[in-house]
């Protein structure tokens, strides 16, 4: 990669490392799904704008809409509220570092659905050391607490990873050929209908006391950094650098996060999150070809 897709993948990994920081401190004052909710609106007219001055506009309401609407809830509301519900119980930094995950589910869904995409030896590999990193990361907290808060928040988060993998293989099946930034303005879109309505009948967020200036901020900081201005960093990316340079910004948003969370917040990390974030880290570069691993092949010629 030259210089400047270089700058591009760190800027991105800038852009979506801080969120979980952003969450944490949010999620303190402002309830999940209603911090979400504003989240995903606030985005979505950003990037509405953004469409306008390019001047272009959002499709006619039709068939494509079933999809914006699926991506909205799997790709942007369920994990977002998974992720500001689940940070109310875990620390960012482990919210981070989870977020890794996403790579291992998604190689393990897009084996069953396409034929180009099978599991081989070396992504086996891969995924059974990511996966290690996830039980290092979750048990200990399981087998001290049970089913405690802090091990719903763990595995909510890690539910926010699986639902991110069902929407990378949904939009590699259903959203194709959409123009920059049509997809990601109309599924936030679709996000903030769907979580408006839960959002003031479940959390009524007009009865509660206005949000510090801290928490406002990083709502704000999370719509218009985090979600807004990163899809359109992310889309430019998409144009201009490889799919398989593009995903090497997984590696480096979990190490933002964890030490945003450690300086910024003063989480203390335990010996089995670093373990599980190396065995995380290490099994998603196997997946996605980093290290060049060498699977041995039988000789199939016969001796004479």
């Amino acid at each position: 990669m030259n210089l400047a897709n270089v700058l591009l993948l760190l800027l991105l990994a800038v852009l979506w490392g801080p969120s979980f920081l952003f969450i944490k401190v949010a999620v303190a004052e402002i309830p999940p799904i209603t911090l979400v909710t504003g989240r995903v609106m606030i985005a979505s007219l950003l990037l509405y704008i953004v469409l306008r001055l390019q001047g272009r506009n959002l499709p006619k309401f039709g068939p494509m809409w079933r999809h914006f609407a699926f991506m909205g809830l799997v790709h942007n509301a369920i994990p977002f509220v998974m992720f500001s519900w689940g940070e109310q119980h875990v620390d960012s930094a482990l919210a981070g570092i989870l977020n890794g995950t996403t790579p291992l589910f998604t190689i393990i869904l897009a084996h069953f659905i396409f034929e180009d995409d099978r599991i081989t030896p070396i992504k086996a590999i891969g995924t059974l050391i990511g996966f290690s990193g996830l039980v290092a990361l979750v048990m200990p907290t399981f087998i001290e607490n049970g089913f405690h808060a802090n091990s719903l928040g763990l595995l909510a988060i890690a539910f926010a990873a699986i639902c991110y993998a069902v929407a990378i293989i949904y939009s590699r099946m259903y959203m194709r050929g959409i123009a920059p930034l049509v997809a990601p303005t109309a599924q936030l879109g679709m996000a903030g209908l769907f979580l408006l309505p839960l959002s003031l009948g479940l959390e009524q967020p007009y009865l509660l006391a206005v949000p510090s200036w801290q928490a406002t901020g990083s709502l704000l900081a999370l719509a218009i950094f985090g979600t807004a201005i990163a899809f359109v960093v992310y889309y430019r990316g998409v144009e201009t650098i490889s799919a398989s340079s593009l995903s090497t910004v997984t590696y480096i948003i979990p190490i933002i996060s964890v030490i945003l969370g450690v300086v910024v917040l003063g989480e203390e990390l335990t010996w089995n999150t670093y373990l599980g974030c190396g065995f995380i880290l290490l099994g998603v570069m196997i997946v996605n070809g980093v290290f060049k691993l060498k699977w041995p092949q039988l000789s199939t010629a016969s001796s004479h």
